[in-house]
């Protein structure tokens, strides 16, 4: 039988999220049920509510979740009832140009469960990042479920659904950082936090941190950054430079997502440096940038999508790390809240007060 179950719902564009019934059907073929623990309030559901990703409202919101497997449909392998998943919101099909290559965290064909949720008078929901899980059980592919060690606690484990993930994985994925780096990151919130966190974490020993915020800049030397720059003070990129050598940094990584920072961040890495995007653009804005300079610097420009991860790859590694005290998940929680308390923990995101807010059912 379908469950009918709590969970936060965005009806309009703007609109304060409601809490509300929702129906979920029992998991078809390929699909699972999971019981949702945590899920972190992540920048992403707040652009679903205020229609910067589309407009297919009403949105079933939360997608940075871990729970257990409640149920599985047919011809699932992958998960069972009673598994300890983290959800993931690229689900690899196995069989697209990328998957077939090597190279399945480019998936062009992810998928999610088939069926769709629904308000109670029968309104079609659509979940966030194919996921929805501000909620108390949520439906999703069974590809989006990715055992790890029970041991980590749920508020912390879900993080690398998302947020942190994509951070530590622009870092370590995409931007190659390895020992003896220097590495400078734009953008000092959980994603930026994260980059910094992973450039720690892969030996490299110079480390800059650069934001507006003195408060964020305290909380990434605790991320492991050796340096920080306010932006709002100091040019960053001569500070970089002048951190560097005079060179630049090695491996910059932009985690805000405008023209302007990724401007600084392309001028303050060292000659054949790399410079990764991670920071979320909006639609309108365009990028300028002289021809002869992207020439003449050489290097990589990067784009990191979810981190460049394979979750099955790289959630059970994390995972393993964290309770080996090697990666502190732990600081990344500023507050665990119910789900009532959704619309309040968005404010709190927006005016920089926290890293993450999570919610715990």
């Amino acid at each position: 039988m379908p469950y009918e179950v709590q969970g936060v719902v965005a009806r309009g564009k703007g609109a304060a999220v409601t809490l509300e019934t929702v129906v979920v059907p029992d998991p078809g073929p390929g699909e699972a049920v999971v019981n949702v623990q945590a899920c972190g309030v992540c920048h992403t559901d707040l652009h679903y509510r205020e229609g910067g990703i589309n407009d297919d409202f009403p949105f079933l919101l939360g997608h940075e979740a871990a729970g257990v497997v409640e149920a599985v449909g047919e011809g699932v392998t992958e998960v069972e009832p009673g598994d300890y998943v983290i959800l993931n919101w690229r689900a690899v099909c196995g069989q697209c140009r990328a998957c077939l290559r090597g190279r399945p965290w480019y998936c062009f064909n992810t998928h999610n469960a088939t069926q769709k949720m629904t308000l109670a008078d029968g309104t079609v929901l659509s979940p966030a990042l194919g996921i929805g899980a501000f909620l108390e059980k949520t439906l999703v592919a069974a590809g989006q479920c990715t055992k790890v060690n029970p041991e980590a606690r749920p508020a912390v484990a879900g993080l690398l659904g998302c947020g942190v993930m994509a951070g530590l994985g622009a870092a370590i994925n995409t931007g190659g950082v390895t020992r003896g780096d220097s590495v400078a990151v734009i953008g000092c919130g959980g994603v930026g936090d994260a980059a910094i966190a992973g450039a720690h974490l892969a030996g490299a020993t110079t480390i800059i941190a650069v934001d507006v915020d003195d408060r964020k800049l305290e909380w990434a030397r605790g991320f492991g950054a050796t340096h920080t720059v306010n932006s709002r003070e100091t040019d960053p990129v001569e500070a970089i430079r002048e951190l560097t050598g005079g060179f630049g940094a090695d491996v910059v990584i932009e985690a805000v997502g405008r023209p302007e920072t990724y401007k600084q961040a392309f001028y303050a890495r060292d000659l054949a440096g790399t410079v990764v995007l991670v920071g979320v653009p909006t639609p309108e804005m365009t990028l300028e940038l002289p021809l002869l300079d992207v020439f003449g610097r050489g290097g990589a420009l990067k784009s990191s999508w979810y981190g460049d991860c394979l979750p099955s790859r790289d959630f059970p590694m994390l995972i393993d790390l964290y309770l080996q005290g090697r990666l502190d998940l732990d600081k990344f929680v500023t507050e665990t809240i119910g789900l009532d308390q959704v619309e309040e923990a968005f404010g709190k995101m927006h005016r920089g007060e926290v890293l993450r807010s999570v919610v715990v059912l």
